[in-house]
């Protein structure tokens, strides 16, 4: 069912949308006129108002009255696909960024209340995998729209085809079997102490209770059910805890663990970028490294995993094969470990009105695109107000520091941030947006490739970091110790970055009307350090292992000149693209003085910047944007003002301007004023107001934005690769088979020049791998394999699978197909 619903989504696409019968009248768009792009400074729209509809059906029904252009929630539901299809007003786009999971709490075993947690057995949590049927959950639940994941790897993702082999194998060996589920729950059980009786599972003389908190908005409500009454079957007493992402958050996200508020989460994960590099999953998704949320700092991996995460979080290895072996047996721990249960990844229809453009990210859609601030519009129109619907409103608190995570609050603040360099939402390489050139250089050997010609990849014997590039942070002295001074002997990296960012990059303004300094590069340097020392009033105990991987693979940074700025980073940490080297080293601007405020703040023990710390002392979680922070950073704002004061004084007066200080209060008090809060960006919106209540917030151009609006207008629909394969469906024992693979787009053949890539994976019908290999670009324009007579022979009589993998170097989303053939005995007749 799912590869139908698919196939049915692509032949769609590629026949250029539904056939519209009638006349569709126009919707209403105040304010905007024909007009150039290129003549406008910014964004295409002049304010984009987002409110909260959790429900997508009528999400639809609005945009087909006008009264939404878009929904930014990726929908996987068939009614809805059906009824965007035959809409006049309403279409839609694709991602394949989106997962869903099932979030396991291992505190325990018993928690802070004395009730037995199951979850808390790595045994147990391994045996979910079996217990859950994958095909059930994606073809019937999800409505087809979904393929079943296994594992911490996106199956749309490049490097869950680098490591298909490896993949299968696991996918194997956990494919569902209820009954070895049953088997294994069952023993772990016994061995806690726990009993039966009457067939439910007891503790201590008290039932077992499971509380699954469900989230409401989608498939996962029907998800939550399913395991439910699963785990029901197996004799536990099951509580379903039904939320929104709101509600939810607070219990799963900020509790703590140990107090036993819930057992199972239905998560889901949106990559908001193709992530061409997954090697920190691991540790994102299995160590306390991962987020500075309790949950997280619960966790508490094998020996093994845990330097394996760390090791791939940090790309410490020599070699692509090196890289791949630790891929590989980090995938088997990390299933053995399961304190996530993945469940599929999701085919994600994005609505919005037919007169709408934008750039969709192929992994994040509309919510997930950081191209949308730049791109969003009217179909030959300028200005006018854009309205989006969105699940959730500010779910948790904004803060630049350890703020809200949630897909559609980071959607929001990304149209008022500006990013140093912004990621191609086909490919996944990152592109410069404030910076004019880079230079990346990497010790000879080291496995790093670049694709883009913005930057340039040098390799060197050695690369020695400057005595005076800073290393670390002195808290007696307020100051930057050097390389020089820590290490005189001298210290080396694996890779140095130099930027070059674009002449007049601090002569920009915030949106407050302030003008940008040095300072607000340096304060979060500063910031990484000092919230690791467990002397200052800043420390977090929940920052300190994204820390110490930062100290591994750190070797400095260097500012080389302030006009044009130019900066040089250190570190042994790698990615297998330069792009993303470049991305990932690269410092972008905060403005230091919405950071002193929380930091006067957090000082003060009044608000934290991270959930966790705030859990721990019982204060609020501080946020720029609403809520009960306000007041409290007003009145730090005032005294602030009243004292000229800075953080950390004796460095970062160094990088500001003659009476910045007071300059930044002013406007900072102005701006709350104005607008009701303290979130100052310098994107091409800014955030006008908010109203936590009613649900909205509201966005406007900034109009002193200095691009113009065209620069990224060149993204049009992905070019995705379509596959077919043609081969014979019975083969004799003793003959070779020939395949052909067709490769296209669009109804046309996908060009020679951008395919890089044809592998095969040939399975026996038990699913073993019997062959691998590539194909063969012919002179018909086909790709062919031959599959010789020896190869055959060993698959014995039966079904098989031939899969088909092509990598595309125009869109990063590998694309899958397969052909099932038998082979039968050979005919007892003998050629001459």
């Amino acid at each position: 069912m799912a590869l139908a619903v698919i196939a049915g989504l692509f032949a769609w696409l590629v026949g250029g949308g539904p056939e519209r019968t009638g006349a569709a009248g126009e919707p209403e768009h105040p304010g905007a006129a024909p007009g150039d792009p290129a003549a406008r400074r910014g964004a295409l729209v002049d304010q984009v108002v987002f409110t909260e509809q959790s429900d997508a059906g009528k999400a639809v029904g609005q945009i087909e009255t006008g009264a939404l252009q878009a929904f930014a929630q990726g929908v996987s539901n068939t009614t809805i696909y059906d009824q965007l299809r035959k809409s006049r007003r309403a279409t839609f786009d694709l991602s394949y960024g989106s997962s869903a999971e099932l979030t396991l709490n291992p505190a325990g075993p018993e928690f802070a209340n004395g009730e037995l947690n199951p979850f808390a057995v790595p045994a147990i949590r391994e045996a979910m995998n079996w217990l859950v049927d994958r095909n059930y959950i994606a073809n019937e639940l999800y409505g087809g729209l979904a393929e079943p994941r296994y594992l911490p790897l996106s199956t749309a993702f490049p490097d869950y085809a680098r490591l298909a082999g490896a993949a299968r194998e696991l996918e194997l060996r956990y494919r569902h079997q209820p009954d070895k589920a049953r088997r294994v729950i069952a023993r772990e059980m016994e061995a806690l102490g726990a009993e039966r009786v009457d067939g439910k599972w007891t503790y201590k003389g008290s039932p077992v209770q499971i509380k699954i908190l469900i989230r409401t908005e989608d498939a996962r409500k029907q998800v939550g059910d399913y395991v439910g009454n699963l785990l029901e079957d197996l004799g536990f007493t099951v509580q379903r805890m039904y939320r929104t992402a709101e509600q939810a958050s607070p219990i799963w996200i900020a509790s703590d663990p140990k107090a036993g508020r819930w057992h199972i989460y239905t998560g889901g994960w949106v990559s908001t970028v193709i992530n061409r590099d997954q090697a920190q999953n691991l540790s994102g998704f299995y160590t306390p490294a991962g987020r500075p949320f309790p949950l997280w700092q619960a966790y508490e991996p094998g020996p093994e995993l845990a330097d394996i995460a760390e090791r791939l979080e940090r790309r410490d290895y020599d070699t692509w094969a090196e890289r791949q072996d630790l891929m590989a047996r980090g995938l088997k721990l990390a299933m053995e470990d399961s304190v996530r249960i993945w469940l599929v990844d999701q085919l994600n229809i994005w609505p919005h009105s037919t007169d709408v453009q934008l750039a969709t990210d192929l992994a994040g859609g509309i919510a997930g695109s950081q191209l949308w601030p730049y791109t969003l519009r009217y179909k030959d129109l300028v200005g006018g107000t854009m309205k989006l619907g969105v699940p959730s409103l500010l779910t948790e608190p904004w803060n630049p520091v350890a703020g809200s995570n949630w897909l559609y609050d980071r959607m929001i603040i990304s149209g008022t941030e500006d990013s140093t360099l912004l990621p191609d939402p086909f490919t996944g390489l990152y592109r410069p947006q404030r910076i004019a050139a880079a230079v990346v250089t990497v010790e000879q050997g080291t496995p790093v490739q670049k694709t883009l010609d913005w930057l340039t990849l040098d390799k060197a014997p050695e690369i020695r970091v400057p005595d005076d590039a800073w290393i670390d942070w002195d808290p007696q002295a307020g100051r930057f110790v050097t390389v020089g001074e820590r290490d005189p002997d001298g210290l080396t990296a694996r890779t140095k970055v130099r930027v070059r960012y674009q002449d007049g990059f601090l002569d920009r303004h915030w949106h407050d009307g302030t003008k940008m300094s040095l300072a607000d590069v340096v304060l979060p340097y500063i910031l990484q350090f000092v919230r690791a020392d467990q002397d200052s009033p800043l420390f977090d105990a929940s920052h300190v292992p994204e820390f110490k991987t930062f100290k591994r693979h750190f070797r400095g940074l260097r500012i080389v000149q302030r006009d044009p700025l130019v900066i040089e980073i250190y570190s042994d940490q790698i990615y297998p693209d330069a792009e993303t080297i470049v991305a990932a080293r690269t410092p972008g601007v905060t403005p230091w003085h919405t950071l002193a405020l929380g930091i006067r703040a957090e000082r003060s023990g009044e608000l934290a910047f991270s959930s966790d710390k705030a859990d721990r002392n019982n204060i609020t979680w501080l946020s720029l944007v609403s809520g009960p922070s306000l007041p409290i950073l007003d009145r730090h704002r005032s005294e602030a003002l009243q004292s000229g004061w800075v953080p950390f004084p004796d460095t970062l007066k160094q990088y500001m301007r003659d009476d910045e200080a007071q300059a930044r209060y002013r406007a900072l008090g102005e701006w709350r004023a104005a607008h009701g809060h303290y979130w100052v960006g310098d994107g091409p919106f800014y955030l006008d107001s908010v109203y936590p209540v009613a649900g909205s917030i509201v966005l406007k151009r900034f109009k002193d934005f200095p691009d113009p609006a065209d620069k990224w207008l060149g993204y049009a629909k992905a070019p995705i690769p379509e596959l077919t394969v043609d081969g014979p469906m019975t083969v004799s024992l003793n003959d070779g088979a020939r395949f052909t693979v067709h490769v296209t787009s669009g109804g046309e053949p996908y060009p020679r020049a951008a395919v890089d890539d044809v592998e095969y994976l040939l399975l026996d019908g038990s699913g073993n791998l019997v062959d691998k290999g590539r194909a063969r670009f012919d002179e018909t324009g086909e790709w062919d394999i031959h599959l010789p007579s020896d190869r055959i022979t060993a698959l014995g009589a039966g079904a098989n699978r031939l899969e088909i993998t092509v990598k595309s170097n125009r869109v990063a989303l590998p694309r899958f197909a397969s052909h099932a053939f038998a082979t039968i005995p050979a005919t007892a007749e003998a050629g001459e």
